[in-house]
């Protein structure tokens, strides 16, 4: 009795040790290991399609959801609620009229220009129940680029939202000489040349098309094209495969949401995580989400307590629109329990949960296109992921010593990339795989080679290069440092300022010009700024440039400020300096060379004096 009792109290002794040796080493450990249980068990699932060649893709999960839960919500916007059922009717109606009006067939690729709205959904589910794959275009984009993004998908036939059709003024010749057919969202079409969708919909029977036409059996086949700024100026297509959309899918339930919640969607569609990860995600668990046509601040937190909201999506800048917002007594009156996303600044965080509650924040990073996916299941502020022994198994990345100045990496004497040390900010590179593959970009070997390093550690390896700096701590917590190359964030969107370099380009009294992004106090991401050299003869223009920018360029790449300068720096291989520019900023105290700032008001580039250089830096003047 007493050998039993001894080895009784030294069992119990040794698990609380072992608990206590595992709370001050490994302080997430079972957090780690159950999280990793959920990717792990996931992943197996997606091999398991490889093996019997029959995948069960997104848009056959939400079949398989329709005939579970025909009458549970699917969609809310704009107050009325569309049900599982009523979608697939709807997407249903549109695959027979694509089949039989548009004579759309499998293997095409269709292009949509649509804002947020139900019908965005019907149309995808639609295209993709007769096989097409689908190109989300933004609706930011004008003329030459919106013509672009044809070329790069291959896409023949556009189908534009009802409110959107007044963007193709100006192209509509062109799409229709290039053999492009367009149909509109509308009963009746004031362009003769553009054919009109509702008036057939309304007619077609809701019958399901064969299966057959949207049965796949390669999770690498395409099914969207998302288009991304890059670094190389116009749109990029990146090519969208089952695999990378059934990951995205599972991003929700992987941080432990079920169907019971209600997901908050104030993104816009074409984007990926609004698409990939939000209406994925809401497929997956058979969940309801609320659909906003677009984020409003000032509705947001009645939308929620309205609906009963649990989880929202957001971008960095979303939550300190929200924070910015006047403080109400009921800040915290609400069933919000998590946000989903990425870019979102530590100081606004603190805030965020400080106001509105201890809402858990999981940040997700990965780019539409890249081969790597962080996930910060543990909510800790300011990092964009967490890692550990077995996720670098699964998932092989490294982070390498990067020359900002040089705009490089630094290599060894035998040409091989250097891994920086546990704190050190370095390139997040990933490897390519058959476990970890890049599909790359539509229409262009160049661009998909031009995102891929080879020979980083040993002759033949091959690393998708995401631009992106980061840093891991001893913890194995990942932080988000800053970008590389000739792109910067702003209002939650890339802007390639080659992009921008060549638009600007076109104004008759600019000879040169240098696009970079600067740092704004209160702000998340970089705003943009433009260094430029006056052609001889001419003089700066500030309405010209206002007019020029406006027309031709979205919102968030318009450049906020100008500066002139006399001569403009280049690299020994003539490439345009931009660090020392980056570094200068904005402020006319310690700039000699002209500034000005764009004013939305006075529809000009005025000159940025000091008084207004300090009512931004105090977030008064609105940008």
């Amino acid at each position: 009795m007493a050998l039993a009792l001894g080895w009784l109290s030294a069992l119990v002794a040794g698990v609380f040790s072992a608990h206590v040796l595992q709370k001050l080493c490994f302080p997430y450990f079972w957090r780690d290991f159950f999280f990793l249980l959920r990717v792990i068990r996931y992943g197996v699932k997606l091999e398991l399609f490889k093996l019997t060649s029959s995948v069960c893709t997104v848009l056959e999960r939400f079949i398989q959801q329709a005939q579970r839960i025909p009458n549970k919500p699917f969609v809310i916007y704009d107050g009325r609620i569309h049900t599982y059922r009523d979608i697939e009717q709807r997407s249903n109606r549109l695959a027979n009229v694509f089949l039989e009006k548009l004579n759309v067939r499998k293997g095409d690729c269709v292009a949509l220009l649509m804002g947020n709205e139900p019908d965005f959904l019907c149309v995808w589910f639609g295209l993709a129940k007769v096989g097409c794959s689908i190109a989300f275009l933004n609706t930011n984009i004008k003329s030459k680029s919106l013509l672009h993004c044809f070329n790069c998908c291959g896409a023949k036939t556009l189908i534009v939202g009802s409110e959107l059709v007044d963007c193709l003024d100006g192209i509509l010749t062109s799409l229709l000489e290039d053999n492009i057919q367009v149909w509109a969202m509308k009963s009746q079409s004031e362009h003769t040349q553009v054919n009109t969708l509702l008036d057939k919909v309304d007619a077609a029977s809701d019958r399901p098309v064969p299966a057959a036409l949207r049965a796949t059996t390669s999770l690498k086949s395409p099914t969207l094209y998302i288009f991304t700024s890059g670094t190389t100026g116009l749109p990029k297509a990146a090519v969208i495969t089952h695999l990378q959309s059934l990951k995205a899918a599972a991003g929700f339930w992987a941080f432990g949401a079920t169907e019971d919640d209600v997901v908050y969607i104030p993104l816009p569609l074409y984007h990926s995580a609004a698409s990939l990860i939000g209406i994925g995600g809401t497929i997956e668990l058979g969940a309801t989400c609320v659909l906003k046509k677009k984020f409003s601040a000032s509705q947001f937190w009645n939308d929620c307590r309205k609906h009963d909201v649990t989880i929202f999506q957001y971008i960095g800048e979303l939550c300190r629109y929200l924070c910015n917002q006047p403080k109400t007594d009921v800040d915290k009156v609400h069933k919000v329990q998590m946000g989903v996303g990425n870019g979102l600044r530590q100081d606004v965080w603190r805030e965020f949960q400080s106001r509105f509650g201890n809402i858990k924040m999981c940040e997700v990073y990965g780019s539409t296109e890249g081969n790597l996916c962080f996930m910060n299941h543990i909510g800790k502020i300011g990092t964009v992921g967490r890692s550990n022994f077995f996720y670098r198994l699964l998932f092989k990345y490294d982070l390498v010593k990067y020359d900002m100045e040089k705009d490089e990496t630094v290599t060894d004497e035998n040409g091989f990339c250097q891994r920086v040390q546990r704190g050190e900010t370095g390139l997040l590179l990933s490897k390519v795989s058959a476990f970890s593959p890049f599909f790359g970009y539509a229409g262009s070997k160049q661009l998909t080679e031009k995102k891929l390093m080879r020979n980083v550690f040993a002759k033949g390896d091959a690393y998708f290069n995401t631009g992106d700096l980061m840093a891991e701590d001893q913890d194995g917590f990942i932080c988000f440092r800053d970008r590389v190359g000739d792109t910067f964030r702003w209002k939650g969107e890339n802007v390639a300022t080659t992009e921008v370099t060549e638009t600007l380009g076109l104004v008759d009294f600019i000879q040169e010009v240098n696009v970079y992004g600067v740092e704004i106090p209160g702000h998340e991401g970089r705003a943009g700024m433009a260094a430029m050299i006056v052609r001889p003869g001419f003089t700066f223009d500030g309405k010209k440039l206002f007019e020029h920018v406006k027309r031709d360029l979205p919102t968030y790449a318009h450049p906020l400020f100008i500066r002139l300068q006399e001569i403009m720096e280049t690299t020994s291989t003539f490439k345009q300096q931009k660090f020392q520019l980056v570094q200068s900023g904005f402020n006319p105290s310690t700039i000699s060379d002209p500034l000005y700032v764009l004013d939305y008001q006075q529809k000009n580039y005025i000159p940025l004096t000091d008084s207004i250089y300090q009512s931004i830096l105090a977030g008064e003047r609105k940008l």
